[in-house]
């Protein structure tokens, strides 16, 4: 490959060597620099790679690309660039092809309910045909291939080569989660979304290592706006225009507010003996009674959202409710079926204000007991335990302190902090330092009525504890629980 073909779409400085020259292949990491590669050098949270250039050229890289001055020897190319995660994002989707281009793009940003859209819209796509490729929190999904995700939105260049394996896989779509961050470090730069999706807004993510404040949180978000076609918007959220500011895209609407374009109504909560869920009515562009077996108003907002997204290809009101009807996503709401006399589900709330929406949706459905199993994570702040042990005395009638990934803390430690939150609103509480032994009690002490919400881990399927991952699915062992029968049925 030619470095010219990578710079069609790049504003650069050659600042030393030739651009005409062959490449084998794009490297931000140092370690997997080769012989001729181009080495992109990307400041990070930690190291800066511009200390690397050296060591680089001595490894190989013909070509650098940088936004500092460096010192190499003369027959390196030197591109001198503005932003080098932005310039990664360009020539990765050169390097493969633009593979974009080849695919339906639907990017979902939002606080709250990217996961959960994603998998509905790629549920309803993949049956009505298109076979459909997903990037998200938990994985990603290329045909019958799912990897393990390490953050929600990946770096550009792993953006762009899932494209490309998609693409190459016969996926005729993606629907992918952006993440604010994802934003921020220009990782879907170098494409325009067909479609960008809003879900709503609440502060999160503002700190030394993500954003400075709301308003810088806002702005990021606001960004997918202004390099997709067609954009989609919870018209109920308060910061809506704040998102809508520097729009280039086309605008459409959902909610349950009036003038938007996709209304939301007659909203019934459904028990059906150990499964919660809702329905409720759609007027507008579209008018249909939708059924889906995951509790909360958040619902209705998740699944307007896939609906709104997916009238775009031209699917039919039957394939669009027998996929909501039975979508399910693993840790978020997942409910698990164990018995007709109470309702257990698992979820990934994590933090004070998840829990607190999480609980909230479910006092509405009156339980005869809220019972909340959660424990913190270790080496994460303190306040975090606090916090989310006096939600859960507030809205739960009964909080089963346990172990999350206690890390390098000592667990009994991490309970400790989470108790004096709880005894701040004097709610009921007991310890069960072992996760397994305290979800075997919730189980075999439920009550008819009971709903029981296992929360924290969500999709994760191991406890880290010094250091190490140990393998603990949480559906592993209330699988377990349930083959011994000691509980309600």
């Amino acid at each position: 490959m030619r470095l010219t073909d990578l710079l069609e779409e790049m504003e650069y400085d050659c600042v030393q060597g030739e651009i005409d020259r062959e490449i084998s292949t794009l490297a931000y990491d140092s370690r997997k620099v080769e012989e001729g590669s181009v080495f992109i050098c990307i400041t990070g949270a930690v190291r800066d790679g511009h200390e690397f250039a050296g060591e680089v050229v001595e490894n190989g890289a013909s070509v650098l690309v940088v936004e500092k001055d460096v010192e190499v020897e003369d027959s390196v190319t030197v591109l001198k660039v503005e932003n080098t995660r932005a310039a990664l994002a360009k020539l990765s989707a050169a390097y493969f092809g633009h593979p974009a281009k080849e695919l339906v793009t639907i990017g979902i940003t939002g606080t709250k309910g990217k996961t959960t859209a994603t998998y509905m819209v790629q549920s309803i796509l993949e049956a009505s045909g298109y076979k459909t490729g997903l990037i998200g929190t938990i994985e990603t999904i290329i045909g019958e291939e799912r990897t393990a995700s390490v953050n929600t939105t990946p770096e550009s260049y792993v953006v762009q080569e899932s494209f490309r394996r998609m693409a190459d896989e016969g996926c005729k779509c993606v629907v992918m989660e952006v993440s604010s961050q994802g934003l921020m470090l220009h990782r879907v730069d170098g494409f325009v979304f067909d479609y960008g999706i809003f879900t709503n807004l609440e502060p999160d993510h503002i700190g030394p290592n993500e954003h400075k404040d709301l308003a810088d949180y806002i702005h990021c978000k606001s960004l997918l706006f202004r390099q997709c076609r067609y954009g989609i918007f919870n018209g109920d959220d308060s910061h809506l225009e704040e998102i809508l500011e520097g729009h280039t895209c086309e605008v459409e609407t959902y909610g349950f507010s009036d003038g938007v374009d996709m209304k939301a109504s007659d909203v019934r909560l459904m028990d059906k003996g150990g499964s919660l869920g809702v329905a409720y009515h759609m007027s507008g562009v579209l008018d249909m009674d939708i059924e889906i077996d995951i509790p909360g108003k958040f619902s209705v907002y998740n699944s307007m959202t896939a609906i709104a997204i997916c009238r775009y290809f031209g699917v039919n009101k039957e394939t669009i409710l027998s996929s909501l009807a039975k979508i399910k996503v693993k840790g978020r709401v997942e409910l698990l079926r164990v018995s007709p006399k109470f309702s257990l589900m698992v979820d990934y709330a994590h933090n004070a204000m998840s829990l607190n929406s999480l609980l909230t949706t479910l006092r509405e459905y009156n339980p005869k007991r809220l019972v909340c199993l959660f424990g913190c994570g270790g080496n994460r702040s303190r306040d975090r335990r606090f916090e989310m042990g006096e939600v859960s005395s507030k809205l739960a009638d009964l909080t089963i302190v346990t172990s999350d990934n206690p890390r390098k803390e000592e667990p009994e430690d991490i309970i400790a902090d989470i108790v004096a939150g709880v005894e701040r609103a004097d709610g009921r509480y007991i310890t069960i330092v072992d996760r397994r032994e305290a979800i075997r009690y919730a189980i075999e002490h439920a009550q008819e009525g009971d709903v029981i919400v296992l929360a924290g881990k969500g999709h994760e399927d191991y406890q880290e504890i010094n250091g190490k991952k140990y393998h603990m699915d949480e559906r592993e062992i209330v699988a377990d629980v349930v083959a011994d029968g000691n509980f309600i049925q």
